[in-house]
């Protein structure tokens, strides 16, 4: 492998700014005060605007984007760095390690027999990680440990059904999990008796959610990514109801849910 002095040198400056960022005397009041746990949320952020970017094909934003990516693993490393933990060069060195043995068919002298004998090497590489880490007590023993609790619920269900289904427990195919979520909805109905119970409701509401994720992934289909594609559809028909109302001196309102109901119709009429 090949490095560019270049890049080499772009990150040891990317590393001393940081390391400015940070220092108790001269450094930014905000960057001193940020630790572990209040840099997550701003982590989770950047990682979701660099989605948005390349779903709107925005690829000039994009490394402006990656960038904001990157710096927040630069904050983290600066943070172990100052604690004694760890430092970029290890977050570096780990991830070599863990892109060479995760691929020994391209760093070794291995033959792949087809892309089934990928998978099951994978898992027994991925399942030899998990053994090595069972020491650790921040680290669960069990089949599905490893699959974090902070993902977004939708994909954290849609890998928790991933897991499930390498053993053996899953749906033979499309219908019978369309089957499901059919059963999931009318016991979700079934519980919006008067009163409700709402714990119950959410519960079967819950239950409902977790069989559309699995849905999406017998459908190869990413269930965050198509929620944010509806959520933008619907931003984007929204508004343009709003501006063709406001054209005709009508405002968007609940004495006017008639007239809105017209006005999306023809919103979604007129989209290709």
């Amino acid at each position: 492998m090949s490095s560019n002095p270049t890049s080499a040198g772009e990150i040891s400056e990317l590393l001393e700014i940081m390391a400015r960022l940070r220092d108790p005397q001269g450094g930014c009041p905000w960057d001193r005060e940020q630790d572990w746990h209040s840099l997550v949320p701003h982590t989770l952020e950047e990682a979701y605007e660099v989605a948005d970017a390349i779903e709107r094909q925005d690829y000039q934003a994009l490394p402006g984007e990656l960038g904001d990516l990157l710096f927040q693993v630069v904050f983290y490393a600066r943070i172990g760095e100052e604690s004694s933990a760890f430092d970029f060069a290890a977050v570096v060195r780990e991830l070599r390690d863990k892109l060479i043995r995760r691929h020994p068919h391209v760093f070794s002298d291995l033959k792949l027999e087809d892309q089934a004998h990928q998978a099951r090497l994978w898992d027994e590489i991925k399942a030899q990680e998990r053994s090595g880490r069972q020491n650790r007590a921040d680290v669960s023993d069990n089949v599905l440990g490893s699959v974090p609790a902070n993902f977004p619920s939708l994909t954290r269900a849609a890998k928790l059904g991933r897991r499930a289904a390498r053993l053996g427990f899953d749906w033979d195919g499309i219908d019978g999990v369309l089957d499901k979520v059919h059963e999931e909805l009318g016991e979700l109905r079934d519980e919006l008796t008067d009163p409700i119970d709402l714990d119950r409701a959410e519960e079967e509401l819950g239950d409902l959610l977790f069989s559309i994720a699995s849905l999406a992934r017998h459908l190869g289909v990413d269930a965050e990514t198509a929620l944010r594609r509806a959520n933008r559809k619907f931003e984007r028909r929204f508004l343009e109801m709003d501006r063709l109302m406001k054209v005709d001196g009508l405002e968007p309102g609940q004495d006017q849910r008639e007239a809105m109901e017209d006005y999306w119709a023809r919103v979604k009429a007129g989209e290709p």
